[in-house]
């Protein structure tokens, strides 16, 4: 995933097009130049920078230079640090620690307990989904209107996120990103896994957001809550993640911190 889920030169390409069914069933359709918004010398749709402003305001987002979350999980707690400017990280878990440093994805074992899981695919993943809706003012963005996700009688309309070739270690992913149409603040978030395929993928998962809190002057996750789905769309809860312990700054972390230390393997 693009949680990176790694991120990005803006293009945007903002033509009006007839609406079209995509892989997914997703009718989508490119936003007319009319409806943007110049934000810190960035263009989005009048529809994302009022998500934006409903979360505390992409420029503000832009003032911050690090952020801390910690999850618990049955293993233990896992802390992630990261440098919202160059998006190094660091994840700190009980049994092993795992870092990006700007160049590479490292591993390091403190305990001989081998990893279960793919560190380059993982690294960034949560950061990603945690910093939802600023992430989606990145770089090599391309947005779309998406059809509106009707839920428990509630209507979310939509905006697709999709990625300009070559931005991120998978530029296939895509997103739709829906809102409450009366406050604007998100409410879900549909997105595809093509990491491992390097193929457009055909499923949407789907994650809720609707407990926030207020750090800095920002709103952001207290839970997240995955869903199982069906035909694209959201059925019964799957689980709940919860993030504690959240730090958002603009104090920048020393960068010695995300170096790959001393017997870390550097992931390929």
């Amino acid at each position: 995933m693009k949680i990176k889920f790694t991120l990005l030169a803006l293009s945007l390409v903002f033509a009006s097009c007839k609406d079209a069914k995509t892989e997914t069933g997703v009718e989508s359709s490119r936003l007319p130049s009319e409806v943007t918004i110049e934000t810190a010398n960035k263009v989005y749709p009048e529809n994302l920078s009022k998500v934006f402003e409903a979360h505390g305001g992409i420029d503000h987002w832009n003032t911050m230079q690090t952020l801390k979350f910690t999850m618990t999980k049955a293993e233990g707690k896992e802390v992630t640090t990261t440098d919202l400017r160059n998006r190094t990280s660091l994840i700190e878990m009980p049994k092993h620690n795992m870092g990006y440093d700007g160049e590479m994805v490292w591993l390091h074992k403190t305990d001989t307990i081998a990893y279960q899981g793919n560190p380059k695919f993982y690294y960034n993943l949560m950061f990603y989904f945690y910093a939802m809706p600023f992430v989606l003012g990145d770089d090599g963005i391309v947005y779309e209107d998406a059809t509106a996700l009707e839920f428990e009688g509630q209507r979310y309309p939509g905006i697709k996120i999709s990625y300009n070739s070559g931005v991120g270690e998978s530029p296939e992913d895509e997103y739709i990103m829906y809102y409450d149409e009366e406050t604007y603040q998100m409410a879900w978030l549909a997105y595809t896994v093509t990491y491992f395929t390097k193929e457009k993928g055909k499923e949407f998962h789907f994650i809720k957001y609707s407990d926030w809190q207020t750090l800095n002057g920002l709103s952001l996750p207290k839970t997240l809550s995955w869903y199982n789905y069906e035909k694209a769309m959201p059925t019964t809860k799957k689980n709940d993640v919860e993030f504690s312990e959240v730090m958002i700054s603009t104090k920048k972390m020393d960068e010695k911190i995300f170096t790959m230390p001393e017997g870390a393997e550097a992931i390929e």
